[in-house]
Protein backbone atom coordinates (compact mmCIF):
# COMPACT_ATOMS: atom_id res chain seq x y z
CA UNK A 1 0.00 0.00 0.00
CA UNK A 2 1.36 3.86 -0.92
CA UNK A 3 1.21 6.19 2.07
CA UNK A 4 -2.41 7.24 0.26
CA UNK A 5 -3.69 4.09 1.42
CA UNK A 6 -4.00 3.38 -2.69
CA UNK A 7 -2.88 -0.43 -3.60
CA UNK A 8 -0.60 -0.78 -7.25
CA UNK A 9 -4.14 -1.98 -9.29
CA UNK A 10 -6.18 0.93 -8.07
CA UNK A 11 -2.65 3.40 -8.31
CA UNK A 12 -2.10 2.27 -12.22
CA UNK A 13 -6.20 2.55 -12.47
CA UNK A 14 -5.85 6.26 -11.47
CA UNK A 15 -3.11 7.35 -13.45
CA UNK A 16 -4.44 5.93 -16.46
CA UNK A 17 -7.85 7.81 -15.82
CA UNK A 18 -5.82 11.37 -14.95
CA UNK A 19 -3.84 10.59 -18.17
CA UNK A 20 -6.70 10.27 -20.22
CA UNK A 21 -8.08 13.96 -18.97
CA UNK A 22 -4.44 14.83 -20.16
CA UNK A 23 -4.68 13.43 -23.76
CA UNK A 24 -8.31 15.53 -23.76
CA UNK A 25 -6.69 18.99 -22.61
CA UNK A 26 -3.92 18.21 -25.74
CA UNK A 27 -6.29 17.48 -27.93
CA UNK A 28 -8.80 20.17 -27.37
CA UNK A 29 -6.11 22.54 -27.46
CA UNK A 30 -4.26 21.31 -31.12
CA UNK A 31 -7.91 21.54 -32.29
CA UNK A 32 -9.30 24.75 -30.89
CA UNK A 33 -11.83 23.17 -29.01
CA UNK A 34 -12.76 25.10 -26.16
CA UNK A 35 -15.97 23.43 -24.85
CA UNK A 36 -14.08 19.93 -24.84
CA UNK A 37 -11.27 21.43 -22.59
CA UNK A 38 -13.66 23.47 -20.20
CA UNK A 39 -15.61 20.18 -19.34
CA UNK A 40 -12.56 18.99 -17.49
CA UNK A 41 -12.53 22.08 -14.92
CA UNK A 42 -14.50 22.26 -11.70
CA UNK A 43 -17.05 25.35 -11.18
CA UNK A 44 -14.56 26.53 -8.73
CA UNK A 45 -11.58 26.15 -10.60
CA UNK A 46 -8.38 28.22 -10.41
CA UNK A 47 -6.29 28.16 -14.37
CA UNK A 48 -2.86 30.36 -14.16
CA UNK A 49 -2.33 30.90 -17.72
CA UNK A 50 1.90 30.54 -19.04
CA UNK A 51 2.02 33.97 -19.05
CA UNK A 52 0.83 34.71 -15.59
CA UNK A 53 -2.75 36.14 -15.50
CA UNK A 54 -5.01 34.06 -12.91
CA UNK A 55 -8.20 33.12 -13.83
CA UNK A 56 -10.47 31.78 -10.69
CA UNK A 57 -13.87 30.04 -11.54
CA UNK A 58 -15.08 28.38 -14.76
CA UNK A 59 -16.57 31.30 -16.23
CA UNK A 60 -13.30 33.66 -16.03
CA UNK A 61 -11.53 30.49 -17.44
CA UNK A 62 -14.56 30.26 -20.05
CA UNK A 63 -14.06 33.72 -21.08
CA UNK A 64 -10.44 33.42 -21.55
CA UNK A 65 -10.26 30.45 -23.31
CA UNK A 66 -12.98 31.39 -25.80
CA UNK A 67 -10.71 34.67 -26.41
CA UNK A 68 -7.57 32.86 -26.93
CA UNK A 69 -8.70 29.57 -28.49
CA UNK A 70 -9.75 30.03 -31.76
CA UNK A 71 -7.29 30.47 -33.62
CA UNK A 72 -4.36 30.82 -30.84
CA UNK A 73 -2.70 27.23 -32.04
CA UNK A 74 -2.63 28.54 -35.90
CA UNK A 75 0.79 27.17 -36.85
CA UNK A 76 1.55 25.10 -33.77
CA UNK A 77 1.76 21.88 -32.08
CA UNK A 78 1.65 20.81 -28.44
CA UNK A 79 2.32 17.90 -26.95
CA UNK A 80 2.19 16.85 -22.93
CA UNK A 81 4.43 14.53 -21.10
CA UNK A 82 3.11 13.09 -17.93
CA UNK A 83 6.25 13.25 -15.66
CA UNK A 84 4.74 12.99 -11.96
CA UNK A 85 1.54 11.91 -10.10
CA UNK A 86 1.45 12.92 -6.40
CA UNK A 87 -1.48 11.37 -4.76
CA UNK A 88 -2.25 13.63 -2.40
CA UNK A 89 -5.32 11.82 -1.21
CA UNK A 90 -7.17 9.06 -3.12
CA UNK A 91 -9.16 11.48 -4.67
CA UNK A 92 -6.77 14.14 -4.99
CA UNK A 93 -3.44 14.33 -7.08
CA UNK A 94 -0.91 16.77 -7.80
CA UNK A 95 0.48 15.90 -11.88
CA UNK A 96 3.39 17.45 -12.92
CA UNK A 97 3.84 17.66 -17.01
CA UNK A 98 5.94 18.68 -19.97
CA UNK A 99 4.74 20.58 -22.28
CA UNK A 100 6.21 21.10 -25.48
CA UNK A 101 5.07 23.63 -28.39
CA UNK A 102 5.97 22.95 -31.60
CA UNK A 103 5.99 26.85 -33.02
CA UNK A 104 7.79 28.08 -36.12
CA UNK A 105 10.40 29.44 -34.54
CA UNK A 106 11.31 26.38 -32.59
CA UNK A 107 10.33 24.41 -29.49
CA UNK A 108 9.32 26.05 -26.54
CA UNK A 109 8.85 23.82 -23.29
CA UNK A 110 6.45 24.32 -20.04
CA UNK A 111 6.26 22.46 -16.79
CA UNK A 112 2.54 22.67 -15.88
CA UNK A 113 1.44 21.73 -12.34
CA UNK A 114 -2.22 20.51 -11.83
CA UNK A 115 -4.29 19.77 -9.24
CA UNK A 116 -6.89 17.35 -9.74
CA UNK A 117 -9.65 16.24 -7.84
CA UNK A 118 -11.89 13.33 -8.47
CA UNK A 119 -15.57 13.92 -7.96
CA UNK A 120 -18.46 11.47 -9.42
CA UNK A 121 -16.25 9.61 -10.79
CA UNK A 122 -14.08 11.94 -12.90
CA UNK A 123 -10.93 13.56 -12.62
CA UNK A 124 -11.04 17.84 -12.54
CA UNK A 125 -8.88 19.91 -12.86
CA UNK A 126 -8.68 21.91 -9.96
CA UNK A 127 -6.15 24.62 -9.28
CA UNK A 128 -2.93 24.43 -12.39
CA UNK A 129 -0.14 26.90 -12.87
CA UNK A 130 1.47 26.60 -15.99
CA UNK A 131 5.07 27.79 -16.35
CA UNK A 132 7.57 28.36 -18.85
CA UNK A 133 10.56 26.22 -18.46
CA UNK A 134 12.70 28.08 -21.68
CA UNK A 135 15.84 25.98 -20.15
CA UNK A 136 14.53 22.78 -19.78
CA UNK A 137 16.60 20.35 -22.28
CA UNK A 138 14.27 18.63 -25.42
CA UNK A 139 15.80 16.33 -26.14
CA UNK A 140 14.01 13.19 -24.64
CA UNK A 141 14.22 12.90 -20.93
CA UNK A 142 16.73 10.65 -19.23
CA UNK A 143 15.77 7.36 -17.95
CA UNK A 144 15.92 8.60 -14.50
CA UNK A 145 13.29 10.78 -14.09
CA UNK A 146 9.90 9.50 -13.00
CA UNK A 147 8.36 9.26 -16.53
CA UNK A 148 4.98 7.74 -17.50
CA UNK A 149 4.91 7.07 -21.19
CA UNK A 150 1.89 7.87 -22.90
CA UNK A 151 -0.11 5.43 -24.50
CA UNK A 152 -1.98 5.51 -27.76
Amino acid sequence: MTATGMDERTRAAEIEAIRQVVATVEHAQNNELPDEFLALFRDDAIWTTGHGRRLFGLDAISTFTHQVLPGGMRGLTMTFELEHVLFIRPDVAAVKLRQVYQTPDGPDVGSPLWIMAKEDGQWRLTACQNTAAPDDELAPTSPSRPIFTPTS
